[in-house]
């Protein structure tokens, strides 16, 4: 088994940000700015993701799997329009997830979304 390499460590949260075990990338809690439109926290959350794969030279080309996590199912459509833009026609799997975030009131939180990438 190869390096397990940690990255973006959160001692407060206790969670990594990015983990790369062999040829998988694990992404969490890429977020946007809260109190945004969806749209713009789904776009920031993409911009995050893309900033931490850029650091291990790897693009959104590189994403095989997310989970998106959203308080509210109509977003869902809104969502998808950013991934139109974004990923334009590379999508990865998804998995879209209707939660309540535990840290949500009051911080205008409305989308996170973790990403598996996959380095060739």
């Amino acid at each position: 088994m190869g390096e397990i390499i940690r990255d973006k460590v959160n001692e407060d949260w206790a969670h990594s940000g990015v983990v790369q075990a062999g040829d998988f990338v694990f992404l969490s809690y890429c977020v946007g700015y809260a109190g945004k439109s969806v749209e713009e926290q789904v776009e920031d959350a993409l911009d995050n993701m893309s900033a931490r794969l850029a650091s291990i030279n790897l693009t959104l080309k590189s994403v095989v799997k997310v989970d998106v996590l959203l308080i509210d199912p109509s977003d869902i459509p809104v969502m998808e329009e950013v991934f139109k833009r974004r990923f334009k026609g590379n999508y990865p799997a998804r998995k879209t997830i209707v939660t309540e975030f535990a840290h949500k009131e009051g911080t205008g939180l409305k989308v996170r979304i973790d990403a598996i990438a996959f380095k060739k």
